[in-house]
C-alpha cells in the first residue's frame, strides 16, 4: 500500500504560498513546500481529495481556499523513512485568510512567493519548481 498526498498551489497577486516545512517533519524538513497533507481514509466518501487539501490548508496555514480546484499533475516518490507516496497537485483559489504557520510541527514559516523567487531558491526542491511550472500553465 502507498500514501496518498495531496498539495495544493494557491496564487494571490502574482505570488504562491509556499511553506518551509518544519525542521520536525520526518520527510522533507526545511525544504520549501506547497501546503497539503495525507488523505485520512474515511470510508466511502466523495470529493475525498479535494476535502482533505481544504481542511489541510486551513489547519496548517489558516487560509481557506474554494471547494472547485483543478488537477495539476500527480507524482510519486518515497519518503525519507521509506514509505511509498502517491502525490496530486490541485492548483487552488485563494478565498480568505493570513497565511500564518497555524501548524508549527508541520510548517516552520509561511511565504508569498513569485515563480521567479522559487526556482531560484536553494530550498526549492525540483519537485516543487516542476509543480509550480506546471500550475502557471494550468493558471494560464
Amino acid at each position: 500500500m502507498f500514501i496518498v498526498n495531496v498539495e495544493g498551489a494557491i496564487k494571490k497577486d502574482g505570488k504562491w504560498l509556499i511553506i518551509e516545512r518544519s525542521h520536525k517533519e520526518d520527510h522533507a524538513a526545511g525544504l520549501l513546500s506547497l501546503v497539503g497533507g495525507k488523505v485520512d481514509l474515511k470510508g466511502n466518501s466523495g470529493d475525498i481529495l479535494e476535502r482533505t487539501l481544504v481542511r489541510e490548508i486551513f489547519e496548517e496555514v489558516d487560509v481557506r481556499v474554494e471547494e472547485s480546484m483543478e488537477y495539476v499533475h500527480s507524482t510519486s516518490f518515497v519518503t525519507d523513512k521509506g514509505d511509498p507516496v502517491v502525490d496530486v497537485v490541485f492548483l487552488c483559489t485563494y478565498d480568505s485568510g493570513i497565511a500564518i504557520p497555524k501548524s508549527q510541527d508541520e510548517v516552520e514559516a509561511v511565504h508569498w512567493m513569485t515563480t521567479e523567487e522559487i526556482m531560484s531558491h536553494p530550498n526549492a526542491p525540483s519537485y516543487l519548481r516542476e509543480s509550480i511550472l506546471r500550475a502557471e500553465k494550468v493558471s494560464g
